[in-house]
């Protein structure tokens, strides 16, 4: 049966979508509307045509499945250029989502009806692509060249008041959509001629009289586009539609479109796609197992952690209980979660009323037997393994039965913490990445014992505090530390071996990642994890510690800073890294480029490989998930087993058995790597 099917209301057709969950734009949509144009063509009792979607959305876009597919009849330019054509004024009804491709059949119709709450965009640069059936063309003309531009290069949707605003919807419907649609294309039914996206020009003359336009939007918007294709693409195929007419500006959005289309930017970012879906999916459960019920949440520790912590669950509305040991440092902690409310409150991101609501579901306190309430407790605490398991052997005695408890830690083992409890079935690993409250990665760590019932409901509430959470097993580390650690201690040699901090944090920063590993330092504060001790130098680290380069918090680091926090190259470093190479007797010398990424990024890829063979990660787009979410591996390269697929892993081998004298005894192959290599198999598929 059609997922498209006609029914007629006097003389107004209404065409109707069913095509569940999200009414995606496939081969048998595709070819239900043309079908549905043409008979309302050829009737002449039909004087108008009314599109519409069934469910909870107008068409959400295209069918994604279909990608990487030969293309059937009819594709979906063809489809939008026959709305157009219909010589009936055709109206889009549109709720819940119109974008990608729903926006462009949007385009498309003649007109456009929307309830407040619909949101419109086109989505497409987040997966490398550009809409590629006419919307580069079409929107600029409908809602102007700037906003064409922000709304093509961003891929963030607008509400439908703004589109209204803008032109992009004729008007916003209160009540029962399909009943108002109908009525309004009988008020349409008989205007002549028939408005057509396709031939507007009054707002792309606004923009040829401003032709500076384009270089203004690319300067202004140079750091987040920096290293992607797909925005420039994008800006290419809109500056088309204000330089040609629409037939010619269309042959260069699908000329760009294919270009990113066969690329490796659009592979990577539509694996990065189903990589993060993926990565909700817990193997080996059993498929009837339900989620504990989570009304309070207890965070031990009102510092950074702990704060940022408690703000995702009190912003999805879920009360907290949170203990500190001391006055001063609970009000400390509290007060800055309110800081960081009102300055989002600031943004206008979130109305005073719900900076009130939030934090009206706080409850701060220095009794940990205040917890007894709690339904999922988490430990934010400092990194000490005794300090971690004396509070879990507290909370033991404290916690209600089946109340889950969980750690943030983020290498410790927890298993060992589980151990100091009578219900280590209970217990889990919450690794959350700072600040807590703004990073979207979740590290869920499963211990040998965690229940099943823990683990699902740790990935729910995870969706619920809207976070990304990807399970790993317990190992030093987990996932995304795990690989950190080797990156760290190569980029540390090569300093002494005669590297620079700023040659290899450019080697980074090239390659995409939004700062290198000495800069990362810098910003995180080179004295975490360090022992405190000034007299006990064993490494240039402890050096650097030692004398209260702390990094940008104390203005100095590996870096000198400025009063803007602007970094310069250091001669005091560099006097401490020529006599720690002096001491161990180093003979410095010039470090190519290319050594650089082979100790630093090749290394990582070969942990990912043994966090695999380990069964640390289910699986190899895990392990991706972590990197871009937690580390901000460009999205562009799909993360560093993707990455790894693409340069060839015979590549990634080669490059460390060159570097393997140099990268020491303690350094080993993975195994796994090994033999995908040889085979020429890929981690990710």
């Amino acid at each position: 049966m059609s997922p498209i099917s006609t029914q007629r209301h006097g003389d107004i057709l209404i065409v109707t979508s069913n095509n569940p969950p999200v009414n995606t734009l496939g081969h048998a949509v595709r070819e239900g509307l043309v079908k549905a144009i043409e008979e309302a063509d050829a009737d002449e009792a039909i004087k108008a045509v009314v599109i519409r979607c069934d469910g909870q959305t107008f068409f959400a876009g295209a069918d994604i499945s279909e990608f990487g597919k030969p293309m059937q009849m009819p594709m979906l330019p063809m489809v939008v250029d026959r709305i157009e054509e219909c010589t009936k004024p055709v109206v889009a009804a549109i709720h819940g989502t119109a974008l990608g491709g729903g926006l462009e059949v949007a385009l498309a119709c003649h007109y456009r009806v929307a309830v407040p709450s619909a949101k419109l965009g086109v989505p497409e640069v987040k997966l490398g692509l550009l809409p590629g059936a006419g919307g580069t063309q079409r929107l600029p003309r409908v809602v102007g060249v700037p906003k064409a531009l922000e709304m093509t290069t961003s891929g963030n949707p607008i509400g439908a008041e703004e589109a209204f605003d803008l032109g992009l919807v004729d008007r916003l419907i209160e009540g029962d959509l399909a009943q108002h649609a109908v009525a309004y294309a009988e008020e349409v039914s008989d205007v002549r001629p028939i408005r057509k996206s396709s031939e507007l020009d009054e707002k792309l003359a606004e923009a040829r009289a401003n032709p500076g336009m384009f270089d203004e939007f690319r300067k202004a918007n140079a750091r987040k586009m920096k290293g992607f294709d797909a925005p420039e693409a994008n800006i290419k195929a809109v500056q088309a539609a204000v330089a040609k007419p629409y037939q010619e500006g269309v042959l260069d959005e699908r000329r760009l479109f294919m270009e990113l289309m066969t690329g490796t930017q659009a592979r990577a970012q539509q694996y990065f796609f189903f990589a993060e879906r993926k990565a909700s999916k817990i193997d080996g459960l059993p498929e009837d197992t339900k989620p504990r019920d989570i009304k309070r949440v207890g965070v031990i520790g009102a510092g950074t952690m702990g704060g940022g912590i408690s703000m995702n669950f009190l912003s999805a509305g879920i009360p907290v209980t949170i203990v500190e040991m001391a006055q001063d440092a609970l009000d400390r902690g509290t007060g800055t979660m309110r800081k960081n409310y009102e300055a989002t409150a600031a943004k206008g991101r979130m109305t005073a009323e719900e900076v009130e609501g939030a934090m009206g579901l706080l409850k701060p306190t220095l009794a940990l037997e205040d917890l007894g309430d709690c339904d999922l407790i988490i430990e934010a605490v400092f990194e000490n393994m005794e300090v971690k398991k004396d509070i879990f052997g507290k909370l033991d005695k404290i916690a209600k039965p089946g109340a889950i408890l969980a750690s943030n830690t983020s290498y410790l083992n927890v298993d060992e913490i589980a151990a100091s409890t009578s219900r280590p079935q209970d217990v889990v690993g919450l690794h959350f990445f700072s600040p807590a409250n703004i990073m979207k990665l979740l590290e869920v760590v499963r211990g040998a014992r965690t229940a099943p019932d823990v683990l699902v409901t740790a990935m729910q509430l995870a969706k619920k505090i809207r976070k990304v959470a990807v399970v790993a097993g317990v190992c030093h580390g987990f996932i995304g530390n795990r690989m950190l650690m080797p990156r760290q201690i190569e980029a540390t040699k090569l300093l002494l071996e005669g590297a620079t901090p700023e040659q290899i944090d450019r080697v980074h920063v090239e390659f995409g990642m939004p700062m290198g590993p000495f800069q990362m330092a810098d910003l995180a504060g080179v004295d975490i994890g360090w022992h405190r001790d000034p007299s006990r130098i064993e490494n240039l680290r402890d050096k650097l510690a030692a004398e209260g380069r702390w990094g940008q918090k104390k203005g100095a680091g590996f870096y000198d800073y400025d009063e803007k926090r602007r970094p310069s190259p250091s001669p005091v470093v560099q006097t401490y890294i020529d006599e720690f190479a002096a001491k161990e007797g180093i003979q410095r010398r010039e470090i190519s480029d290319e050594e650089i990424m082979e100790r630093t990024i090749y290394t990582m890829v070969n942990e990912g490989a043994k966090i695999l063979e380990e069964g640390m990660a289910q699986r190899a787009s895990d392990v991706d998930v972590v990197w871009v979410y937690g580390y901000g591996w460009p999205v562009y390269r799909g993360g560093p087993m993707f990455w790894a697929d693409t340069v060839g892993l015979a590549t990634i081998v080669e490059g460390l058995k060159r570097q393997q004298e140099r990268l020491g005894s303690e350094f080993s192959l993975s195994e796994m790597l090994v033999k995908k290599a040889e085979a020429g198999e890929k981690f990710t598929r």
